[in-house]
Parts: C-alpha cells; sequence; structure tokens
C-alpha cells in the first residue's frame, strides 16, 4: 500500500486519501493515442467512452466502453488491424487509467488508398 506524506509530517494511506474520478474526455483521448499507437500510419482517429466505475482508491477496478473510429492505408487486413487495435486500447487504458474495458468497438470510417485519385467532381476512386 502506498502512502503520501502531508505538510503536517504524516502519511495517510491510499485507501484513506479518496478516489481519483477519470472523466469520459479522458478515457476516449487514451484510446485514440493508444490506436495512433496501434496503427502508426497517421491515419486519423476519434474516440468516445462511456466511464461505468471510476477507479478505486487504489487505482484499480474502473470499468469502461470505447467506441473508436478509425482510418486505415488500404490494402490491408482490416479485420486483423482492427484486432491490433482493440488490444492496445483495452492493454492501454489498463495501463493508464487502472480500468477494464467492458468492450471496444472498432468502426472503419474510412480507408485510405496510396493510389486513389481525384476525379473531375472531386470524389476519390481507385485506378
Amino acid at each position: 500500500m502506498s502512502t503520501v506524506d502531508t505538510a503536517a509530517g504524516t502519511s495517510v494511506p491510499a485507501a484513506e486519501r479518496g478516489a481519483t474520478r477519470i472523466s469520459e474526455r479522458v478515457v476516449a483521448k487514451l484510446a485514440a493515442q493508444a490506436a495512433r499507437e496501434a496503427l502508426g500510419d497517421g491515419g486519423e482517429q476519434h474516440a468516445t467512452a462511456v466511464v461505468r466505475r471510476s477507479p478505486d482508491p487504489s487505482g484499480t477496478g474502473g470499468l469502461a466502453s470505447v467506441q473508436l473510429a478509425v482510418e486505415l492505408g488500404y490494402p490491408c487486413d482490416i479485420g486483423a488491424r482492427c484486432r491490433q487495435v482493440r488490444r492496445q486500447v483495452e492493454r492501454r487504458i489498463r495501463e493508464l487509467a487502472g480500468m477494464e474495458t467492458t468492450d471496444v468497438v472498432v468502426a472503419v470510417e474510412r480507408l485510405r488508398s496510396a493510389h486513389l485519385t481525384a476525379d473531375r467532381n472531386g470524389s476519390g476512386r481507385v485506378r
């Protein structure tokens, strides 16, 4: 059990200090960063999160669900890339926020191709 020394020189055990509330916005930012780490290709990632339970004073026991929208380079194994993102998000949320994830939903918002060209009306097509 960790303790913190106070200004009066006394130590306060972690369980007696209270709890830190981690906001949904923070969890969403952590999830988007974890997705960028997993993909490593500079695409756009957006996340939303719902904190079901904040971590207890020991820094564990938190629970969150996350939804991500990602942009993937194409061609790729889309399923494998989504699994990679899901695992990284679960791991980083656990490490950085002390929370487990009930679910991590990964939606592919856009596929980005190096072979994409713009036609006359501005829409993209693959040659």
